[in-house]
């Protein structure tokens, strides 16, 4: 099974908390908070990875976008990059 996600990657839990408190206020903003903030060379694309399948990304990252809905935007999640912030898209 394959999933397609979008994520915003920064440092600092701090910023990746008000990024979040951004997105809860209008989830709309993903992509254009991406562009803005994220750390991630996907940020040209609003942060879109596409599709992927378990295996491909670290397990921090997988365990959480696999565990969501479509549409659903995670808690910051901590891996070795730093804080993601993942909107599943499909």
């Amino acid at each position: 099974m394959s999933v397609r996600a979008s994520h915003i990657l920064v440092k600092k839990y701090k910023k990746a908390t008000e990024i979040l408190e951004e997105l809860r206020a209008d989830p709309g903003k993903f992509a254009a908070l991406a562009k803005k903030n994220s750390e991630c060379p996907s940020r040209k694309k609003g942060g879109d990875l596409g599709k992927f399948n378990r295996g491909q990304m670290v397990p921090e990252f997988e365990k959480a976008v696999f565990a969501m809905k479509k549409g659903e935007i995670s808690e910051p999640v901590k891996t070795k990059f730093g804080y993601h912030i993942i909107k599943r898209t499909g």
